[in-house]
């Protein structure tokens, strides 16, 4: 029973045989990593952050998890590019580490992506709903907000999750083109804070600039680290990129450097215009705006703040789908879900289904409870994907790797050691949560998939 637990997976170059449609250019793969990454991190986190742990020295905060997510970004590049597969971290865990490892990677990544897209789209509609409030078109509080909270359901967030499962479910080209066209507007947002910014500076408003010390700084990399994740989904398209083995990487690499850039910028502007300690508010970009007196410049922002957000949402889900995707093909979850529609090439029913979880943690579940688990499932997958660029290289030195990650073991180790760090910050409850998610996800394994796991010649490609 146990050679089950030995690896199965076929190791080489992306597969050629996948139903799921080749239409993914460089742009589009860039573009979608820079819609993903670039959203709750801006508008949201910078805030958070500066207010509760590292007050101005957030920049700090903010290039410390770029670079952790960078280590991580190049080992993710080598795989996507050698190894393929739309699994991401589930699939490069399966080809280094075996069938059971893969399994924990992929029902963490399972809840850290629905976790994800459901915290974005609940912050999503709270912009929105303020939005409406400022046209003097207000909705009834029992729709937009959770039952916990003294709603009955938040009524924004699940018709937001309809729209990107419709949006989904047509074709991932049509999907590509809405989230560059969100993409820019997102971007000239941002430009249009960083003109208005820049001539608001107080650099008094930078002392003192580690109010919470180093401790603080590291706390708030922890927190910021959120805003990076969606990198991980591009390593998804892979079956639907057009010259995967340099789109993706290329992608993965351009659009985390533009955005950590653009956090380090954002980040030092927001807090030089207005005392950190004020910004610990839902919207910090809009709210800082507004006090200086740039009333229609902070609902600019806000606007822009609602077609960021859209994009988190639109590329985390498309993730969640893919990886959904190659854990059915491998028969640890049901593999009739693996099904991909002959029309749309879109795995259909595995978006439904998923829509409908998310649309039901959104609807009734608070923002802090949708928020917890997502941070830490998401750098345990790193610190494997780090470790599976090493042991690949050793296990299988002659593995084609059009692209190969540069000062290897160095840069691996340097991962590995930088996001096991960053999980040391996080909070002992979001251990106990993150261990016993990992503890049910190992019986459903044994209960489950161990059984119905295919064998090589019987996975669907």
């Amino acid at each position: 029973m146990f050679r089950k637990l030995l690896r199965k997976k076929a190791i080489g170059q992306p597969s050629t045989n996948s139903l799921l449609r080749r239409s993914l250019s460089t742009f589009d793969i860039t573009l979608m990593g820079i819609g993903a990454i670039i959203g709750a991190g801006v508008f949201v986190l910078t805030g958070v952050a500066a207010a509760t742990t590292a007050g101005p020295a957030v920049v700090i905060s903010y290039a410390i998890a770029g670079i952790a997510s960078m280590f991580a970004a190049l080992a993710y590049a080598e795989l996507a590019a050698s190894v393929g597969g739309s699994g991401s971290a589930y699939s490069y865990a399966y080809a280094g580490f075996g069938e059971l490892m893969a399994w924990i990677i992929g029902w963490n990544l399972l809840l850290e992506y629905l976790m994800a897209v459901s915290t974005v789209a609940i912050g999503w509609s709270g912009y929105v709903n303020n939005l409406l409030e400022a046209m003097h078109i207000p909705l009834p509080a029992s729709i937009t907000i959770d039952p916990f909270s003294g709603g009955v359901i938040n009524l924004l967030a699940v018709f937001i999750i309809i729209l990107l499962s419709i949006l989904l479910s047509i074709g991932i080209k049509q999907s590509a083109r809405f989230n560059a066209v969100i993409v820019f507007i997102k971007l000239m947002t941002i430009a249009v804070f960083v003109c208005v910014a820049t001539t608001e500076v107080n650099v008094i408003n930078w002392h003192p600039f580690f109010p919470f010390g180093w401790t603080g700084v590291m706390q708030g990399a922890a927190l910021v680290f959120f805003a990076y994740i969606g990198f991980d989904a591009l390593s998804t398209s892979v079956e639907e990129a057009i010259n995967p083995q340099y789109s993706v990487p290329f992608g993965i690499i351009i659009s985390l450097i533009i955005c950590t850039l653009i956090y380090i910028i954002v980040s030092g502007l927001l807090t030089g215009i207005v005392p950190y300690h004020t910004l610990n508010v839902r919207s910090p970009v809009s709210d800082a705006l507004l006090r200086l007196g740039h009333t229609t410049m902070g609902g600019i922002i806000a606007a822009g703040a609602i077609a960021g957000l859209t994009t988190v949402m639109l590329v985390m889900f498309y993730g969640l789908t893919r990886i959904c995707l190659a854990i059915s093909r491998d028969g640890l979850l049901p593999i009739a879900l693996a099904r991909i529609n002959p029309e749309t090439h879109t795995p259909i029913r595995i978006i439904v289904i998923s829509g409908i979880l998310i649309a039901l943690i959104a609807g009734f579940v608070p923002i802090n409870h949708a928020a917890e688990l997502v941070n830490i499932g998401t750098l345990a997958a790193f610190t494997f994907v780090c470790g599976g660029v090493m042991m690949l290289r050793l296990t299988h030195p002659e593995l084609p790797r059009p692209f190969r990650l540069p000062l290897n073991p160095l840069i691996p180790v340097l991962g590995m050691l930088s996001c096991l760090y960053l999980m040391l910050q996080l909070p002992a409850i979001t251990w106990w949560r993150f261990i016993i998610w990992t503890l049910i996800g190992i019986v459903v394994y044994f209960l489950y998939g161990l059984s119905h796991s295919l064998p090589l010649d019987k996975k669907i490609k």
